[in-house]
């Protein structure tokens, strides 16, 4: 149910979704996804799975990273999924032309986060997922797959929004969830329901330490708390490494 739910979703809003991050969080997403990024310092040659792909934004990141700090521009690469057709044609749209798609260096697959079939195991340096774990109907299934499909040493990284711990800031949150972000979603897309239903998704999943210890029960070893907030816990970004 609740994946037929989520690919309607975001059918509706594929065309619409980076202006949407953009009003959402005034432009501050794309700070959080840069951070990810430095934080993830992939090593040179790193194969990355891209799951919850979406419109490709944290893939370009890899990728400038590897080129610009790691001066690899040949071996490094990005397979990508995502569960929704028209959310993955954004991301193709993104690097169509481009020379990592030339150079074979990124890939496309319409994939079930919770069954990654076409994957093999311990095939992939690291695993990352933005902002797409909160919409699967069993996020513990997602970590279990990505431990299946990470090389030994390797890494699973999620930055999904999480939980104010300060009562006065939560309050203003909430405000700014169920009121601004459904209006915006009514005014640029002409989609209210669809946003009302990412507000929602977003108070279900669970809390840091909650998905941190999902993350362990897993098999993956986590260093201090597993996590680190950003913008006072707005988001988190959960890291766990395949021992």
């Amino acid at each position: 149910m609740k994946e037929s739910l989520v690919r309607s979703v975001f059918s509706n809003v594929a065309s619409n979704y980076d202006v949407m991050n953009d009003a959402m969080s005034m432009g501050i997403h794309r700070l959080w996804k840069d951070h990810f990024i430095r934080k993830m310092a992939p090593a040179p040659n790193a194969k990355l799975l891209d799951v919850a792909g979406g419109t490709g934004d944290i893939a370009q990141r890899f990728l400038e990273y590897q080129d610009t700090i790691n001066s690899d521009t040949k071996e490094s690469s990005v397979h990508m999924v995502d569960i929704n057709p028209e959310m993955l044609a954004e991301g193709e749209k993104r690097f169509a032309g481009s020379r990592w798609t030339q150079d074979g260096r990124i890939g496309f697959t319409v994939g079930n986060a919770e069954k990654l079939d076409f994957v093999e195991d311990e095939s992939f340096d690291v695993y990352s997922i933005a902002f797409g774990i909160r919409n699967c109907t069993h996020p513990d299934r997602v970590v279990k797959e990505a431990y299946r499909v990470l090389k030994p040493g390797g890494r699973f990284m999620c930055l999904e929004f999480s939980r104010v711990e300060n009562p006065v800031l939560a309050q203003v949150y909430d405000l700014h969830s169920f009121y601004v972000i459904p209006k915006l979603g009514e005014l640029i897309a002409n989609d209210r329901k669809s946003y009302e239903y990412l507000v929602e998704s977003i108070r279900k999943f669970p809390a840091q330490r909650e998905f941190a210890q999902i993350i362990r029960d897993a098999g993956f070893t986590t260093i201090g708390q597993g996590y680190e907030n950003l913008t006072f816990g707005t988001v988190a970004i959960h890291t766990g490494y395949k021992f």
